[in-house]
């Protein structure tokens, strides 16, 4: 009886750890996100960063930074061995020959572009040289960017792409560069074109969620420049302007999913996981972000039967256009207590 017992045990204990390795995440990484399984909201973000903060030593920060020149080539690299550049399409850049080195004009020279200020988190490494948040792009556009947040613009100041006031031309109406349209906040801002905002939008939960602790032990939110754009916090981290905008905003992580309309993110992903061992779960998981902040962040997350949230373009189909009911960005009716993005009788607006 005794061996019976024994043989069972040992079944069941092999049969639990075949289940166990035969458990995957998405996009061949593993059980790299276990630690998370079972987390949600606050809790989930905190478990992510134990996760994602663990980066490949690759040297001083001086050292990896000039690294970049040759990391792009692997991470931002366009199908015709070209640049790719998120910021402007002025001219296809051509990797080395076009780097760095003096501009004047958009077109000129690409550089490298820390799409979350490095003077945000005062040139700390190893924010400093994270390939997460760093991209090759437009020299000119890049330093016009300057320390500005991200946010929604009519482009009064600059518009890449016809002209501004002071009369500059450019070409195609790609990035624009004025006061901020988006509900909460009346600064200047930066505004990526629509194809890639779901791209900084999945950049930025990385950060502040990556950099959780330092967000909060280095004082970033002493920045004022910062100040706009996260609260001193641990979770949620984002002022609520701007996660409304990035989380909920059909123009923003939503409208623009993961390699959609163009397959970039989950390869770009791949390779700075090839390079400096870490990955973005928000690529991984798309959508990841409700669990955190969002309409989902009271459900579980599963690292290997994840359950993608239901998109936005659905929500606006199920959603009757002239009903006077009220919905979420989940399609789930909601009362008039909730607050939040909304969509009632085909419109999106902030409850408050």
């Amino acid at each position: 009886m005794l061996m019976k017992r024994t043989h069972l045990l040992i079944t069941c204990l092999a049969l639990l750890v075949a289940a166990t390795a035969s458990a995957q995440g998405p996009n061949n990484s593993g059980t790299y996100y276990q630690d998370a399984n079972g987390k949600k909201g606050a809790e989930l973000k905190t478990a992510l960063c134990g996760i994602i903060r663990t980066q490949t030593n690759r040297g001083g920060k001086s050292t990896v930074y000039g690294y970049l020149w040759n990391d792009f080539k692997t991470t931002d690299v366009k199908e015709n061995g070209k640049v790719w550049d998120m910021y402007s399409i002025k001219k296809e850049y051509t990797f080395g020959t076009d780097q760095a080195g003096n501009y004047t004009n958009e077109g000129d020279k690409y550089n490298r572009e820390h799409s979350w200020p490095k003077s945000w988190f005062n040139d700390a490494a190893p924010m400093y040289h994270d390939l997460f948040h760093l991209y090759p792009t437009d020299g000119k556009v890049n330093g016009m960017r300057s320390n500005y947040p991200f946010g929604e613009t009519t482009g009064e100041d600059y518009t890449w792409g016809g002209k501004n006031k002071n009369g500059f031309k450019s070409y195609g109406d790609f990035s624009k560069l004025g006061l901020n349209t988006y509900p909460g906040y009346e600064g200047i801002v930066f505004e990526p074109n629509d194809i890639y905002k779901g791209d900084f939008a999945r950049t930025y939960f990385y950060m502040v969620t990556c950099y959780e602790n330092e967000i909060v032990n280095q004082n970033w939110y002493n920045n004022t420049e910062a100040q706009p754009t996260i609260d001193g916090s641990k979770y949620p981290g984002f002022q609520e302007w701007q996660l409304n905008m990035l989380l909920e905003l059909l123009e923003w992580a939503t409208k623009d999913p993961v390699d959609n309309p163009i397959e970039k993110e989950t390869p770009r992903n791949n390779a700075v996981y090839g390079i400096q061992g870490n990955r973005n779960p928000f690529i991984d998981y798309p959508g990841l972000e409700q669990y955190i902040w969002g309409t989902l962040k009271e459900v579980a997350f599963s690292y290997d039967n994840y359950q993608q949230p239901a998109a936005v373009m659905t929500v606006k189909t199920e959603a009757k256009a002239h009903d006077n009911v009220m919905y979420n960005m989940a399609g789930q009716v909601v009362d008039k207590s909730y607050k939040g993005m909304v969509i009632m009788n085909g419109k999106k607006f902030v409850n408050k």
